[in-house]
């Protein structure tokens, strides 16, 4: 029995050969699925043969090809609009090659979407971390992200917050169509960002929310993968201006416990001061890393987290300043906000 094409998933796909049959495969498993695209961006390693070994074995795979990327375009919003031309699907859904989908996940974002009444339906999924940076720096972002955009603030129809993850973005095609797709945000790097902004702007109703049970991601297999990847978007995502870098860095590093630790040869109270303070700030991400579903004891990183995040988020804006990041071998203009 062929299933109904409720969802057309599309897949952006460059240099993925490690997972993108995972990827693949676990939307195959979903009967609301109707048909996959996976949009082969100009990749250099094995994601190709990969693709043409998963087409003989899925009938519901189509393989896209992108060629030459058109000025003023991101790739990634390129070869997801290709795709999006081709879907019949009611709603669409933009996700990424490195995630894979848990059994019954686009059963619940149909319900949830018809719960809520959301015309575009997002989930930050569940981080999958194998080393200590990972460990460090990634539920340190997730954390400082849930503190900017709030699951009730975004699902409120009279909060202009707007937010979403294009790790899970799905989005009723006429309300894609309706506010220009993503022709609309063409050179924007936070494109999933940017058309949560749009939709709630037209009256879509938002529907963002934690992934568990939903998706489960290996964002990055490498530590240059990952610095890449952050460099690239911690400065639009959490500042946007060089004041809030300023006013993100004076938040995050624990100044006072540094300083009473370095006059502990003044004497030793300051220094038990320093150690006190410093132990209330792990508990209190401790906290917080279980408030976003991470593990508490991922708070014995917390120093080397703050160390790189604000190494990261220093890098990104230094990029933005130049006018251009990296990701994937391309360079991608960006706009300098001051």
């Amino acid at each position: 029995m062929t299933p109904i094409t409720t969802i057309s998933a599309i897949v952006p796909a460059r240099n993925e050969e490690a997972t993108i049959a995972g990827a693949v495969e676990s939307l195959a498993a979903q009967a609301e699925i109707g048909e996959i695209f996976v949009i082969n961006d100009q990749s250099t390693d094995g994601t190709g043969a990969a693709l043409q070994k998963l087409s003989a074995r899925i009938a519901r795979l189509r393989v896209l090809e992108t060629k030459e990327i058109p000025s003023g375009w991101v790739g990634k919003n390129y070869a997801v609009s290709l795709g999006a031309a081709e879907a019949t699907g009611e709603w669409l859904l933009f996700t990424d090659a490195d995630g894979v989908h848990l059994p019954g996940s686009a059963a619940r974002a149909l319900a949830d979407a018809a719960e809520s009444g959301a015309g575009l339906v997002s989930y930050s999924p569940e981080q999958e971390t194998r080393t200590w940076w990972e460990r460090a720096l990634i539920p340190f972002v997730y954390v400082r992200l849930a503190q900017k955009f709030s699951y009730d603030a975004v699902n409120d129809p009279e909060s202009p917050a707007a937010a979403a993850s294009g790790q899970y973005l799905m989005i009723r095609r006429a309300d894609y169509e309706r506010i220009g797709g993503h022709r609309a945000v063409a050179g924007e790097v936070l494109e999933d960002v940017a058309l949560a902004q749009l939709a709630k702007q037209a009256g879509v109703r938002l529907h963002f929310a934690s992934g568990h049970g939903i998706m489960r991601v290996r964002m990055y297999r490498t530590f240059g993968a990952m610095w890449e990847g952050w460099t690239k978007n911690l400065y639009p995502l959490m500042c946007g201006s060089t004041r809030a870098v300023g006013r993100e860095v004076r938040s995050i590093v624990p100044w006072i416990p540094f300083l009473l630790l370095l006059l502990t040869p003044l004497h030793l109270i300051f220094g038990a001061a320093g150690l006190v303070l410093l132990v209330g700030r792990h508990a209190a991400y401790a906290a917080k890393l279980r408030r976003n579903r991470f593990p508490a004891v991922f708070a014995i990183y917390y120093m080397p987290a703050v160390a790189m995040y604000v190494a990261a988020l220093l890098a990104s804006e230094r990029l933005y300043m130049q006018g251009s990041v990296a990701w994937k071998g391309r360079k991608v203009p960006v706009i300098r906000e001051l």
